[in-house]
Protein backbone atom coordinates (compact mmCIF):
# COMPACT_ATOMS: atom_id res chain seq x y z
CA UNK A 1 0.00 0.00 0.00
CA UNK A 2 1.17 3.56 -0.56
CA UNK A 3 0.63 6.13 1.79
CA UNK A 4 0.78 9.52 0.92
CA UNK A 5 2.31 12.38 2.80
CA UNK A 6 0.88 15.61 3.60
CA UNK A 7 2.60 17.03 6.68
CA UNK A 8 6.19 17.03 8.45
CA UNK A 9 8.34 18.23 5.69
CA UNK A 10 11.94 17.50 6.78
CA UNK A 11 10.74 14.06 8.56
CA UNK A 12 11.45 10.57 7.95
CA UNK A 13 7.86 9.16 7.71
CA UNK A 14 6.60 5.63 6.49
CA UNK A 15 5.28 6.50 2.97
CA UNK A 16 4.20 2.84 1.87
CA UNK A 17 4.68 -1.20 2.82
CA UNK A 18 3.69 -4.08 1.55
CA UNK A 19 5.00 -7.53 2.02
CA UNK A 20 8.77 -8.43 2.72
CA UNK A 21 9.31 -4.35 3.07
CA UNK A 22 8.57 -0.66 3.85
CA UNK A 23 9.36 2.40 2.18
CA UNK A 24 10.37 5.90 4.43
CA UNK A 25 10.33 8.99 1.96
CA UNK A 26 9.98 6.66 -1.00
CA UNK A 27 13.20 4.85 -0.44
CA UNK A 28 11.83 0.93 -0.13
CA UNK A 29 13.89 -1.09 2.46
CA UNK A 30 13.66 -5.03 2.41
CA UNK A 31 15.76 -5.18 5.47
CA UNK A 32 14.07 -4.37 8.99
CA UNK A 33 14.36 -0.77 10.25
CA UNK A 34 14.20 1.43 13.23
CA UNK A 35 12.79 5.10 12.09
CA UNK A 36 12.66 7.94 13.83
CA UNK A 37 11.85 11.49 12.84
CA UNK A 38 15.44 12.15 12.28
CA UNK A 39 17.16 8.84 10.72
CA UNK A 40 16.21 5.60 9.41
CA UNK A 41 19.09 2.79 10.20
CA UNK A 42 18.83 -0.81 9.28
CA UNK A 43 18.30 -3.13 12.35
CA UNK A 44 20.08 -6.24 12.11
CA UNK A 45 17.44 -8.66 13.85
CA UNK A 46 17.15 -12.02 12.14
CA UNK A 47 13.16 -11.99 12.62
CA UNK A 48 10.82 -11.85 15.47
CA UNK A 49 11.34 -14.92 17.30
CA UNK A 50 15.11 -14.27 17.30
CA UNK A 51 14.28 -11.12 19.28
CA UNK A 52 16.80 -10.67 22.31
CA UNK A 53 17.34 -7.40 25.09
CA UNK A 54 20.13 -6.86 22.96
CA UNK A 55 18.05 -5.72 19.55
CA UNK A 56 16.58 -2.89 21.32
CA UNK A 57 20.02 -1.04 22.49
CA UNK A 58 18.56 1.98 20.64
CA UNK A 59 16.24 2.78 22.70
CA UNK A 60 18.39 4.35 24.99
CA UNK A 61 20.53 5.86 22.36
CA UNK A 62 17.51 7.60 20.86
CA UNK A 63 15.95 8.56 23.76
CA UNK A 64 12.50 8.31 22.39
CA UNK A 65 9.34 9.12 24.48
CA UNK A 66 7.42 6.12 23.05
CA UNK A 67 8.60 3.09 20.56
CA UNK A 68 6.15 1.24 18.55
CA UNK A 69 7.14 -2.68 17.49
CA UNK A 70 5.73 -3.57 14.06
CA UNK A 71 5.84 -6.92 14.39
CA UNK A 72 5.52 -7.96 10.31
CA UNK A 73 2.07 -9.23 8.95
CA UNK A 74 0.24 -10.05 12.00
CA UNK A 75 0.63 -8.21 15.24
CA UNK A 76 2.56 -10.62 18.14
CA UNK A 77 3.85 -10.05 21.53
CA UNK A 78 7.22 -11.12 22.53
CA UNK A 79 7.83 -13.50 25.13
CA UNK A 80 7.87 -12.12 29.08
CA UNK A 81 11.46 -11.95 29.53
CA UNK A 82 11.93 -9.61 26.83
CA UNK A 83 8.73 -7.64 27.72
CA UNK A 84 9.93 -7.41 31.40
CA UNK A 85 13.42 -5.55 29.61
CA UNK A 86 11.45 -3.50 27.66
CA UNK A 87 9.44 -2.40 29.95
CA UNK A 88 12.23 -1.71 32.36
CA UNK A 89 14.00 1.19 29.86
CA UNK A 90 11.29 3.44 31.28
CA UNK A 91 9.87 4.03 27.49
CA UNK A 92 6.27 3.60 26.71
CA UNK A 93 6.58 0.82 23.85
CA UNK A 94 3.37 -0.54 21.67
CA UNK A 95 3.08 -3.40 19.67
CA UNK A 96 1.21 -3.78 16.64
CA UNK A 97 1.17 -5.53 12.72
CA UNK A 98 3.75 -3.27 10.58
CA UNK A 99 0.84 -1.83 8.67
CA UNK A 100 -0.74 -0.43 11.66
CA UNK A 101 3.20 0.49 13.42
CA UNK A 102 3.64 2.76 9.90
CA UNK A 103 0.51 4.67 10.66
CA UNK A 104 0.66 5.04 14.34
CA UNK A 105 4.61 6.29 14.12
CA UNK A 106 3.41 8.85 11.14
CA UNK A 107 0.51 10.36 13.19
CA UNK A 108 2.87 10.67 16.19
CA UNK A 109 5.97 12.19 13.91
CA UNK A 110 3.50 14.45 12.36
CA UNK A 111 2.41 15.95 16.17
CA UNK A 112 6.29 16.36 17.21
CA UNK A 113 6.21 13.06 19.69
CA UNK A 114 9.52 11.71 20.50
CA UNK A 115 8.74 8.38 18.63
CA UNK A 116 10.56 5.26 16.91
CA UNK A 117 9.50 2.73 14.94
CA UNK A 118 11.35 -0.97 15.57
CA UNK A 119 9.87 -2.47 12.10
CA UNK A 120 10.16 -5.89 11.22
CA UNK A 121 9.63 -6.90 7.24
CA UNK A 122 9.02 -10.39 7.61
Amino acid sequence: MKMHLEQGVGLQLFSGYGTGFVAVNNVRYEKCVVVSPQVVVEWEVIGFDALTAADFGFIGQLQPEIVILGTGVAQRFPPPALARVLAATGVGVEIMDTRAACRTYNILATEGRKVVAAILTA
